[in-house]
């Protein structure tokens, strides 16, 4: 998995429980033998927490960029680190 852009937002939070929080849109691009990809394109939509405790992935879920259908699979524990330290670069 390869991310190649992104568009990150900040969300609102008035009650401020979570802290800081920001949606990022990844584009990713996946090997074809890979079961995530699509010919449609691929984009991983990840909200993100920053407090006092640190940066932390609260929700993700893929996307085909063309259709918009949310797929149903996981990232594994070396691309949600992969994922978390991409995002947390982008805040830095």
């Amino acid at each position: 998995m390869e991310i190649i852009n992104h568009e990150m937002t900040e969300l609102r939070d008035p009650t401020g429980i979570i802290g800081d929080r920001y949606e990022f849109l990844l584009d990713i691009e996946v090997d074809e033998e890979d079961e995530l990809y699509t010919d449609q394109g691929l984009m991983l939509r990840v909200i993100i927490a920053s407090d006092g405790q640190g940066v932390r992935i609260i929700q993700y879920f893929f996307v085909e960029k063309q259709s918009g259908t949310v797929l149903g699979f996981a990232l594994e524990d070396e691309e949600e680190q992969q994922v978390l330290t991409y995002c947390n670069q982008q805040l830095g």
